[in-house]
């Protein structure tokens, strides 16, 4: 139906009273008086004052701008007047974030944060040894044998985080292993540590009072005779008494002929009750062997500790705001992280070595997959002032923004974060800028602390814009498009993004009934991660996001004197609701150590979050502190303390807060695998924040795509 908004008469069109209220206000308000209903009135008004007419423009061209994506036309009225006219302009659906997606099936255990691991492998009532055990399994199933991926971040330059490397990975070296369990047993209440061997690193883990190796890397832990497994001590005073006894180290060809057809079974006694090897003497994955484990044991010091370390943090957090579509793939197209330096892990093509993944429940067709992160980004205002970090000077037009005020640039930020490691970025940008304006585009990686050049669009049509450089091996950044000129507009905006995931913690199918379950929650986090050594520019450095330095090097946090202090800042789009920090660091004084505070107002006052107390050559701890209501930014300060060495090495600052357009929205769950050659496509959208559905599989499925997209 039409309905009479208000009558705009020639006489009145530009004029402005002294109280700077338009004769168009005069007239809404006598029709509101009338008893008529006056549609979206007020932003009919501000598109009416903010829009401003260019020269020579008649009253007829001045009010057909203003209505400009109103929706509302001007038509002939009686006596040199206009009707504004529409139908009544429906309410719209308020933007969404749907934040901390998550499916999960029956055939593949939850590791999407450390404690959605503890609650699937730590059970009630397990024995310290029990836990140790599901600590090993979980880094078995998890992870693979394989040069690892250096994403330059972190001390080590490989990510050492459990959760990011089950769930982005899925392959590592030993000290990436290493690291893994002694950061889950460490989050089951354990002690864990490092040991250096030959040519090899392994983890320790404390129980019923002693230490035990469990060696996830080549999947193997050695009973004593008395059924304790044994300590990485334990097998090597068994080896060296052995290669004693026998006048000396065998050769490795020695090694291995004499391990073959059973023969390992009479060398050294505390390697003689395990499971690890076959009759031939070989590991699982067939890389190694008894051979290997002599050679690794042998001769070694008795004292070889080592922290190979980590600062947890990462966590799966899958999130679509309107217009995005996450597609996770059981494949690969030959993309990972280190593409750029001219090497690709073997796994990425090859399955030989991971054979016995199975027998640990692996039901993926392969270990390494990619995947595409879009967002078609929907150009209307009432969408983008929900999701967007700052929508500011523009208006809606008739095909998308154009801007409100040629005296003020429009401003459009997005945040675009990923679970899982961007390998590429590219984004199409159509505008129209007006003569002597652009629409400038530029990049941060550093939560808008600075920006980058990315494209100044001076023409109109679409242009591409590569962003490979600036996001490869990044898990966020903010493009910031900068709007200027009267009537420059942008009507096009897509954002794509080839990614990196392991196949192996997906949710799977399997032939027979699956039970898929979904979940979504309302927390968005910023990250605060850099390296602290020199990284050659190929990622970020702590530095990067503008610390304050109190008699600390760059390198390292290092102290240059007995006491000194670094302290970062953090923002939040949205209400924060806890702090996380995860370190890794050395302290080897009782008296060296660093005490972590927080601050929400300031620094007017400060919290106690913790301490990374000494005395320790190396350790990694996680610690947390709830936010006070309200509050949306904070600073860490790190205060140190040196009598010997103070130092970290690793320091992860995780700010979790409550996305502001969060709520609960239908989403799309698109699982598509193959059948004996046949593409199988089921999907099911979620309507509540926790759902569960079956999909049955007639045969054996090869798995192809597992989608997420906001329903429409």
């Amino acid at each position: 139906m039409i309905r009479v908004l208000a009558l705009f008469a020639l006489t009145v069109a530009v004029a402005c009273g002294a109280d700077g209220r338009t004769p168009l206000h005069q007239v809404l308000d006598s029709l509101r008086a009338e008893g008529l209903t006056i549609v979206s009135s007020d932003a009919l008004v501000r598109a009416d004052i903010a829009v401003p007419a260019p020269a020579g423009a008649t009253p007829r061209e001045r009010l057909d701008r203003a209505l400009d994506g109103t929706g509302l036309r001007a038509v002939a009225g009686p006596r040199d007047s206009w009707l504004v006219v529409g139908d009544p302009p429906k309410a719209a659906a308020p933007a969404a974030v749907v934040s901390q997606i998550l499916v999960t099936s029956d055939k593949v255990e939850d590791v999407s944060s450390l404690d959605a691991w503890a609650k699937t492998f730590i059970k009630p009532g397990m024995s310290d040894r029990e836990k140790a055990i599901a600590v090993w399994e979980t880094v078995v199933k998890f992870r693979h044998q394989e040069q690892p991926p250096n994403e330059y971040n972190t001390s080590a330059g490989s990510p050492h985080d459990p959760i990011k490397s089950f769930n982005v990975y899925g392959y590592n070296m030993c000290c990436c292993a290493s690291a893994c369990v002694e950061a889950l047993a460490r989050r089951a209440g354990l002690e864990a540590r490092g040991r250096i061997i030959n040519n090899h690193s392994v983890p320790e883990v404390k129980f019923d009072g002693e230490w035990h190796l469990l060696d996830a890397s080549l999947i193997c832990y050695f009973p004593r005779p008395d059924g304790v497994i044994a300590s990485v001590n334990d097998i090597a005073d068994s080896v060296d008494a052995w290669n004693t006894q026998r006048g000396g180290a065998m050769d490795d060809a020695a090694l291995r002929a004499f391990m073959r057809g059973g023969g390992w079974r009479n060398g050294p006694e505390v390697l003689r009750g395990t499971a690890a090897y076959n009759d031939n003497g070989w590991l699982a994955a067939g890389t190694h062997g008894w051979y290997a484990t002599m050679h690794e044991y042998a001769g070694i010091k008795r004292d070889g500790i080592y922290e190979y370390g980590t600062a947890v943090g990462y966590r799966v957090n899958v999130q679509l705001r309107p217009g995005e579509r996450i597609t996770r793939s059981w494949s690969n197209r030959g993309l990972h992280a280190n593409m750029d330096e001219g090497w690709a892990p073997g796994v990425m093509t090859k399955a030989s070595d991971v054979h016995y993944a199975a027998a640990y429940g692996d039901v993926a067709p392969g270990r390494m997959g990619n995947g595409v992160h879009e967002w078609a980004v929907p150009l209307r205002q009432a969408t983008l002032v929900g999701v967007a970090l700052e929508c500011s000077g523009v208006r809606d037009g008739k095909t998308g923004l154009v801007v409100a005020d040629a005296a003020k640039p429009g401003v459009i930020v997005l945040r675009v974060p990923t679970s899982y490691v961007f390998l590429t970025g590219a984004a199409s940008v159509t505008a129209a800028p007006a003569a002597g304006g652009a629409v400038v585009v530029e990049l941060s990686d550093n939560n808008g602390l600075d920006w980058k050049p990315v494209a100044t669009i001076d023409a109109a049509g679409a242009r591409d814009l590569d962003l490979n450089a600036l996001v490869l091996r990044r898990y966020d950044y903010r493009l910031r498009l900068t709007l200027t000129g009267a009537g420059t507009a942008l009507s096009g905006l897509a954002l794509r993004h080839d990614i990196q995931c392991s196949q192996r913690a997906l949710p799977a199918l399997t032939q027979g009934e699956n039970r898929i379950a979904y979940a979504s929650g309302d927390e968005g986090t910023i990250t605060v991660e850099g390296a602290l050594i020199d990284n050659g520019g190929r990622n970020l450095r702590f530095t990067d996001f503008h610390p304050t330095l109190v008699g600390v090097e760059e390198n390292l946090l290092k102290l240059t004197g007995p006491t000194g202090s670094a302290t970062v800042a953090v923002a939040t789009p949205g209400d924060m609701k806890r702090l996380r920090l995860g370190a890794h660091f050395r302290a080897r004084d009782a008296k060296d150590g660093y005490d972590v505070k927080a601050s929400f107002d300031e620094g007017r006052t400060w919290l106690d979050v913790g301490r990374l107390a000494g005395p320790t050559a190396g350790t990694s701890v996680a610690m947390a502190i709830d936010a006070p209501k309200g509050a949306r930014a904070a600073l860490v300060r790190l205060d140190g303390q040196q009598s010997n060495t103070t130092c970290l090495f690793d320091l992860r600052i995780d700010a979790d807060y409550v996305e502001p357009a969060s709520r609960v929205a239908p989403v799309a769950v698109t699982y598509v695998w193959e059948e004996d050659g046949v593409e199988k496509r089921e999907r099911h959208v979620a309507t509540k924040a926790t759902d569960a559905w079956t999909i049955t599989c007639a045969g054996k499925p090869l798995l192809k795509d597992l989608i997420v997209e906001l329903a429409p």
